[in-house]
């Protein structure tokens, strides 16, 4: 049953479709004026949908999420959130419903305490002191760091660092959250933990979410991926299509999840699996083969 609202102002019925949140059309920008770094850009994100942006060093990506907060002024095209299209008079208002976690957290620590640090974005958006303590409970407890509301924020390990920041950054109620690169100086413990949190907010939460990463395994978690190449983009679409393409991925200097390469080499030898890009689908189909047997 299609789900549908009557809307008064225009008259006619809407029907429940995934409304787009973003909306990226033709977007062009160069840091030097001569080498466009984004060319001809085009892409639409939908509200509440974890997407994911790859593709190698200098495609194009981090300066995709900068030109989404408008830290970066594009050259042509033109960025719409919640259909209003981001300009001069629209920043701010566009800001107040985004959070970012760049790739190194200390460039984001402002307290003296993980509690401060989380406070800081509480302060800056006028909530009242009397609230704020029990905000920041939450949020800490959402990242596992309750235990660390006392400590220098500094002498933390790099994943702990991470998760302060993403507290900091939800504790602001954000409408769309994009991690720039946010796990690529972590050990793979600590990205793994990033990538586990990342997925439990998009699972409990409407935030939307736009990860730029190197990470293939993160993106075989995605909603969506966009790939990214020379600064265009080279493929869109769901992740399980997307990550098949082993040849385009190689050829892009991309990887393709663990998943895919273990199930490749068990059908290389003689057990008869279908291809899956997540070790969850491998456990699956191991048990449907188990059981078809």
């Amino acid at each position: 049953i299609m789900n549908c609202t009557f809307s008064l102002d225009k008259g006619h019925f809407i029907t429940g479709e995934a409304m787009d949140k973003i909306k990226v059309e033709n977007l062009t920008f160069s840091y030097d004026k001569e080498i466009n770094a984004v060319e001809n850009v085009s892409f639409s994100i939908e509200e509440g949908s974890y997407t994911t942006i790859i593709g190698h060093n200098g495609s194009g990506k981090s300066t995709i999420a900068k030109l989404l907060i408008g830290l970066l002024e594009k050259d042509q095209g033109s960025i719409y959130v919640d259909d209003v299209e981001l300009t001069m008079e629209s920043l701010y208002e566009i800001r107040d419903k985004v959070g970012i976690v760049f790739q190194n957290p200390d460039n984001q620590f402002i307290g003296a305490t993980v509690s401060d640090d989380i406070a800081f974005g509480l302060e800056n958006h006028q909530v009242e002191t009397s609230k704020m303590q029990g905000i920041i409970e939450k949020f800490a407890e959402k990242v596992k760091m309750t235990d660390y509301l006392l400590s220098e924020p500094t002498k933390l390990s790099g994943g702990q660092k991470q998760r302060v920041a993403i507290a900091g950054v939800l504790a602001m109620s954000p409408e769309i959250l994009i991690f720039d690169e946010s796990t690529s100086m972590l050990d793979p413990q600590g990205k793994a933990e990033i990538n586990a949190l990342i997925q439990e907010i998009h699972k409990e939460s409407k935030i939307t979410i736009i990860s730029i990463t190197h990470d293939i395994e993160e993106v075989s978690h995605s909603d969506h991926v966009i790939v990214m190449d020379g600064g265009h983009v080279v493929m869109d679409g769901k992740p399980d299509d997307i990550l098949r393409k082993e040849d385009d991925l190689i050829r892009l200097r991309l990887d393709i999840p663990f998943a895919l390469k273990f199930t490749k080499a068990l059908r290389t030898n003689g057990i008869d699996i279908k291809d899956c890009t997540t070790l969850e689908k491998v456990v699956e189909e191991v048990c449907q083969l188990h059981l078809r047997k």
